[in-house]
């Protein structure tokens, strides 16, 4: 699971599953096109598809997915289907829209942009936990990123963990053992089919990047072009990916510190990158100490929620100004001269950072859910609750920036499926050279050694392409990097991989 936050988881099963699909394919219906539940108006159009929700067991019940499509700008240059995943697992019907302005036109030309919401996500079948909105707004520090209380306990994550679990349990029933990553991607394959396409092309970002990879594993021959920006290690899941976050953080921090710099007068947290950082520290060390409530919001304002603040803003060189505001209210409220601005911005912050992720007629804690249900579904996370009280305090002191929280007892730690997980499809190569992967050297989220896993997975399958940069997403970045952009469109359009692995500057 990657969470954006405001800034916005065996062979002979794959092949038992990859026999049904295709003995299944003329009975998939076909798609009918009109208005989106979402609102969003045309040229985005969405349909309904029905899939079985086991598919060991096609003939059980059938679950909903929602799919939206553009079509191709220019049917005469219509080369078929790009499939598009923006990451989470969250919501993607609208990604054909939002990602529109960052495609080149000679893409949009060429292809239907076509996403989905994937199964137990917004407006295809839901799962929920029954969470409201209070809840997860006073929780975010628990339920987003599990940080330990200040003086490292974890007492408060194991409590919270543990009833999540059990309301996820309780309230999504069978639909909750069927929320995989590799039922996602046989989803997609029927999405394919019903679409009537012999191949589709692909591009995912941060989890859509382990989606795509296991699609291709699971229906290689169905794959044309692929890109993935922003990778997972796609053979180190579940608990071990999540410890990265740690790291990452650590890996995007200069980027940081040098904007601290730059905003001194602003921000007031030094003259120096060592100043920045060290007077960080001690602000969210000094809101640890001394916790803020604030009228109009149920979040408790300490040291977590800058950091969880922080982390999720530095996804984006777009959202400085809104890191800017951040440190400055943190530094005042830490100093005990906050303004009504800086009391306005923490309640706005803390309350947006969950209302902005409610849809309508969805369940309101579906995407907060949603991405543990999957992450959880894919691996089994350890149990012990003290191994993870000796990792915490291990990680609060080599990656402080993150207080331990990555490597912290989450829901995953207390999940207990009503059915036997299915293994995970290793992803391997191929022996399909259609893979163009693209990764930022400074990502807080997927870094840079998790894409050179993926590039180790699948081998001379992939191009790698490295980037320059800070931030989570080479699509997605403020000011896109000519060099990995043009080597997208020039793939997705003519076909062409670039000759050899490439470093962007």
């Amino acid at each position: 699971m990657k969470l954006t936050g405001i800034v916005s988881v065996a062979a002979f099963a794959s092949i038992a599953f990859a026999a049904v699909s295709s003995s299944a394919e003329s009975r998939t219906p076909s798609l009918v096109w009109g208005a989106c539940p979402t609102g969003t108006p045309a040229p985005q159009q969405c349909a309904e598809l029905t899939v079985p929700l086991d598919y060991r067991t096609p003939k059980s019940r059938n679950i909903k997915i929602e799919v939206s499509r553009i079509p191709a700008a220019d049917p005469a240059k219509r080369k078929g289907v790009l499939m598009v995943n923006g990451g989470g697992p969250s919501s993607s019907l609208d990604v054909p829209t939002a990602f529109g302005p960052l495609l080149a036109q000679a893409i949009r030309d060429s292809y239907d942009i076509v996403a989905f919401d994937p199964r137990g996500i917004g407006h295809s079948t839901p799962m929920n936990c029954g969470r409201t909105v209070d809840e997860m707004i006073r929780d975010q520090q628990l339920g987003l990123l599990s940080f330990p209380a200040p003086n490292g306990s974890i007492d408060r994550n194991i409590a919270y963990s543990v009833r999540m679990a059990e309301q996820c349990a309780a309230n999504s029933g069978d639909l909750l053992s069927h929320l995989t990553t590799a039922n996602i991607a046989r989803d997609m394959d029927k999405i394919r089919e019903a679409l009537g396409e012999r191949t589709v092309s692909y591009y995912g970002i941060s989890w859509g990047t382990y989606l795509g990879s296991i699609y291709r594993v699971l229906f290689p021959q169905r794959v044309d072009r692929m890109v993935i920006d922003s990778s997972v290690d796609p053979n180190a899941r579940g608990y071990e990916d999540f410890r990265l976050f740690s790291s990452a953080m650590e890996d995007r921090w200069p980027d940081l510190a040098r904007f601290g710099v730059e905003q001194e007068d602003v921000v007031g947290l030094g003259a120096t990158e060592a100043e920045v950082r060290q007077n960080y520290l001690a602000m969210t060390a000094e809101l640890d100490r001394n916790p803020v409530t604030l009228d109009g919001t149920k979040a408790r304002i300490d040291g977590n929620l800058i950091r969880l603040l922080t982390w999720q803003l530095s996804y984006n060189d777009g959202n400085f100004p809104q890191l800017a505001a951040l440190w400055r209210a943190g530094v005042n409220l830490a100093q005990h001269k906050a303004t009504d601005a800086d009391r306005t911005f923490l309640r706005d912050s803390a309350n947006t950072n969950i209302t902005a992720g409610v849809m309508a007629g969805v369940p309101a804690d579906n995407l907060f859910s949603v991405g543990w249900a999957i992450s959880c579904g894919d691996k089994a996370w350890p149990s012990d609750y003290r191994a993870y009280s000796r990792t915490v305090q291990a990680d609060r002191e080599r990656y402080p920036l993150t207080a331990g929280a990555p490597a912290n007892y989450a829901p995953c730690s207390a999940w207990s499926p009503s059915e036997p997980r299915q293994p995970e499809p290793k992803v391997t190569q191929t022996g399909n050279r259609n893979v163009l992967i693209l990764q930022n050297r400074r990502d807080p989220s997927t870094p840079l050694r998790a894409a050179q896993g993926m590039k180790k997975a699948m081998g001379s399958d992939a191009i790698f392409v490295e980037v320059d940069a800070g931030g989570h997403g080479v699509l997605v970045h403020p000011d896109q990097n000519t060099c990995a952009i043009g080597a997208m469109n020039t793939y997705l359009v003519k076909g062409d991989l670039p000759a050899q692995d490439l470093t962007c500057s």
